[in-house]
C-alpha cells in the first residue's frame, strides 16, 4: 500500500458502519468497537494524515439506526414503516427491522465536521418519494427553548431535546430512472439544494434506485 502512495495511484478506502457508531466520537455507549470515522483510515490502515485525498461522506436521505440508543428523528407508526419497507431497511443477515427517521442535520453537521468530508454522496432519494411532505430536522433546541450550537456530548441531554423542523413538498413520483440533476423533479432538487445549504457541504453524487447505475453525478 505504501509503495502505491509513493508511486501516487489512486486508493480507495471503504469506511464501514458509521461516524455515530464511532467509539470516540459516537452516541457511546451505542457504538462499536473501533474507529469508522475518517481518522480510522490512519489509526487503522497506517496511512499518512498527509496523504489522504477526498473524503466523500456517503449518507442516505433520511436516518436509520440499529437497536437501542437516542434518535432524536425517528418516525414513530406508519411513516416509519413506510420509510423501512420502501428502503428494505432491515438486516441484511439477521433481518431485524431498522429504526427510520427524518434527515437529522444536527447530527449530520457534526460528521461533517469529524470527517472533514469534502462533498457528499446521498443515497436512497427515490425512497422519499412515498412522502407527499418532508421534514428536514435542522436544529436541536433543549427544554427551555435554547437551540445548541452543537451536537451535545451528553447522552442524557440529547434524549432530552426537540427536534425544529423544516417541511418541503414531496415529488410523489418514481424518480429512478433518471440520470441527471436537471431532470429530478423541483421539490427533489429543493431538498438537496436545502441540505447542501444547512450543511455547508457539496453533494456531488445522488442515488436514485437500487440499481449499480442508477447514480446522478452534479
Amino acid at each position: 500500500m505504501h509503495e502505491s502512495i509513493r508511486e501516487k495511484k489512486k486508493i480507495l478506502v471503504e469506511g464501514g458502519q458509521a461516524t455515530m457508531l464511532d467509539i470516540d466520537f459516537g452516541t457511546y455507549p451505542f457504538v462499536t468497537s473501533s474507529n469508522p470515522s475518517a481518522g480510522g483510515m490512519c489509526t487503522g490502515l497506517g496511512i499518512p494524515p498527509r496523504s489522504l485525498g477526498d473524503l466523500i461522506g456517503v449518507v442516505k436521505a433520511y436516518t436509520t439506526r440499529v437497536g437501542s440508543g437516542p434518535f432524536p428523528t425517528e418516525i414513530l407508526g406508519k411513516g416509519g414503516d413506510i420509510l423501512r419497507t420502501a428502503g428494505m431497511e432491515f438486516g441484511t443477515t439477521t433481518g431485524r427491522p431498522r429504526r427510520c427517521g427524518w434527515i437529522d442535520i444536527a447530527a449530520l453537521r457534526y460528521c461533517c465536521q469529524i470527517n472533514g468530508f469534502s462533498s457528499l454522496n446521498l443515497t436512497k432519494l427515490d425512497v422519499l418519494s412515498e412522502f407527499s411532505e418532508i421534514k428536514i430536522g435542522v436544529s436541536y433546541k433543549q427544554a427551555g427553548g435554547k437551540t445548541l450550537e452543537s451536537f451535545p456530548a451528553d447522552l442524557q441531554a440529547l434524549e432530552q431535546i426537540q427536534v425544529e423542523y423544516e417541511v418541503i413538498p414531496g415529488w410523489k413520483c418514481d424518480i429512478s430512472s433518471i440520470r441527471s440533476y436537471e431532470e429530478l423533479p423541483w421539490a427533489a432538487r429543493l431538498y438537496v439544494q436545502r441540505i447542501e445549504e444547512l450543511l455547508g457541504t457539496p453533494i456531488h453524487y445522488i442515488g436514485v434506485g437500487p440499481g449499480r447505475d442508477a447514480l446522478i453525478c452534479k
